[in-house]
């Protein structure tokens, strides 16, 4: 009984063994260097794309191509994403783009209850947009369709199939308290940015570089 119980455990960790060996052969492109940096922008409601818009403003041709995840519902941040996009291409002929939708993780004044589940059915969407995008960094600052998106590249690193830095700003509005995102992000991100020393104190991870946005 013990001998067939070893021989199963046995079996199953030799098939993930094999399984992380034969993901990394097949997907991970080694001695090639980086050209360019595959952003996936995470953009939500209210000022966060704002906010995340300034900050792609300040960065140079090389995050390229940008990858912009927009929940379902939000319709003013893809206003604003194509006419920051616009006028960035008319300075940079090479500057490419695309938007892409996936169900809004929480409403506003939905429970937290209910909150789990679309959270869960937002993740069956960026489960395969992420794989498919295999981006180099993804870069966030708070809306909740955040999460079932880094958890999906967390997931891409987990298989071997590639290494996702997740960078997390969390939004100037914050001042003292992190949002829900912040807090659970900030034990996942490889670098996690707040902009007031308040928040700096209470999370000593984080790095404070003064207002940024």
């Amino acid at each position: 009984m013990n001998f067939f119980l070893c021989l199963i455990v046995g079996g199953g960790i030799a098939a993930l063994i094999l399984l992380r060996l034969w993901l990394v052969v097949c997907f991970r492109k080694k001695g090639q260097p980086a050209v360019s940096v595959r952003v996936l922008v995470v953009a939500g409601s209210g000022g966060h794309t704002t906010e995340i818009l300034r900050l792609l403003g300040s960065l140079s041709k090389g995050y390229n191509p940008r990858h912009y995840v927009l929940a379902d519902t939000d319709k003013m941040s893809a206003v604003k994403i194509r006419l920051f996009e616009e006028k960035r291409a008319e300075l940079d002929s090479e500057s490419l783009y695309t938007t892409h939708l996936i169900p809004r993780s929480r409403e506003v004044q939905q429970s937290w209850s209910s909150a789990l589940f679309t959270t869960l059915y937002a993740l069956c969407y960026s489960l395969p947009l992420t794989f498919r995008l295999k981006p180099d960094l993804v870069l966030c600052n708070g809306p909740g369709t955040c999460v079932p998106i880094c958890a999906s590249a967390l997931l891409l690193g987990i298989l071997a199939i590639k290494k996702v830095i997740i960078v997390y700003v969390e939004s100037i509005c914050r001042v003292e308290t992190l949002s829900l995102s912040g807090k659970i992000l900030y034990h996942f991100s490889d670098y996690f940015f707040v902009q007031w020393p308040a928040l700096k104190e209470k999370y000593p991870k984080s790095v404070y570089l003064g207002r940024i946005v």
